[in-house]
């Protein structure tokens, strides 16, 4: 990642942090440790990498106090309690600089109603359309072929990308970032077994996002079937994720690429689910509760903790017991053979 030059002086004053040396190095990009060059910035938050800080070339290394003086005997550094953190930022600050800037306006091919409410420094882009009673709010951003339906909501300062489709009614807080292929609102899955078939039950709710919400591309959001499909404030959900009708995340939960969570399931705030988690309907997960990838969620969750494994899943502390129990049973069945035969 490049850009054009900064002086160090420069980042600390937009971002803090106590710099040891070097106030006028320019740095003209972020890498890793091990990647970094003569004029890059790179991180250390994890200790186990604390032996690339005698090998790494970068220019500025942001480190935690514990390796304030490891890192300033090796060149210029940024102390912080959160290198981590500080690192997110640091990218944040610095994508703000790189990204083109976006032409404010409505695109001459876009399709706008009239009856569509569009706040100050709204863009629209290329063959997007805006239906009748929807809302774009100040400074949001409507992709190239993003269809805002009638009556949807989108917050000031929110962001969809190409192809992206805001169900009818649907509505999303301030903030957001929805990356393309994301459909929010389309019909749950809900049918009437009858003699002749499947009927059809019409999805009449909606989907209400909140605040700071990140969605990423391909992933589906079903309206609810009576009442909303809800996503609290914080809420990250990663790529080629389902979301079905009647569920409700708490905020700040964050969940990973291929998870699936079926119909009027609960999920607590301050919750992450790992990739290929499936959650079955109707149940509660509480708050502060940690899904391993792959698990199978098959029963509510009642204490916060972290829960593992495919079939069946338990608290992860013994399902890794069972798990290396299960490792052993070839050489048992084996010894129980022997000791039969004697």
């Amino acid at each position: 990642m490049s850009s054009t030059p900064v002086a160090l002086s420069e980042l600390i004053a937009a971002l803090g942090g106590d710099l040891l040396g070097g106030a006028d190095i320019r740095i003209a990009g972020i890498a890793p440790l091990d990647e970094a060059g003569a004029h890059s910035i790179s991180f250390l938050a994890n200790p186990r990498y604390q032996a690339q800080l005698a090998t790494t070339a970068a220019a500025c290394v942001i480190v935690a106090p514990a390796l304030a003086d490891v890192a300033a005997a090796r060149g210029a550094a940024i102390v912080t309690p959160d290198p981590y953190l500080y690192f997110a930022r640091l990218t944040q600050w610095w994508a703000a600089r790189m990204r083109p800037l976006v032409e404010v306006g409505v695109h001459p091919s876009a399709i706008v109603s009239p009856d569509a409410q569009l706040g100050q420094g709204v863009a629209i882009g290329p063959l997007a359309v805006v239906e009748a009673g929807a809302t774009v709010g100040d400074h949001a951003r409507i992709g190239a072929h993003t269809v805002v339906e009638r009556g949807a909501v989108v917050g000031e300062h929110t962001r969809l990308s190409a192809r992206v489709v805001l169900g009818h009614g649907c509505r999303i807080g301030a903030r957001g970032i929805v990356h393309s292929g994301v459909v929010i609102g389309a019909d749950g899955f809900g049918f009437a077994p009858s003699k002749t078939g499947y009927v059809k039950i019409e999805q009449l709710g909606n989907v209400s996002i909140g605040d700071d919400v990140e969605i990423g591309a391909n992933t589906c959001i079903d309206r609810g079937a009576l009442s909303d499909t809800v996503i609290e404030d914080g809420v990250k959900l990663d790529n080629l994720i389902q979301i079905a009708h009647n569920v409700h995340i708490g905020r700040n939960t964050a969940m990973a690429g291929c998870a699936a969570v079926a119909g009027s399931t609960r999920i607590g705030a301050n919750c992450t689910i790992g990739g290929a988690a499936n959650i079955i309907g109707h149940l509660t997960i509480v708050d502060g509760v940690h899904i391993s990838a792959a698990t199978t969620v098959t029963r509510s969750i009642s204490a916060p903790g972290v829960y593992s494994g495919p079939y069946p899943f338990e608290e992860n502390s013994s399902w890794q017991k069972n798990a290396a129990t299960l490792r052993q049973l070839s050489t048992l069945r084996e010894r129980v053979r022997d000791l039969e035969k004697k």
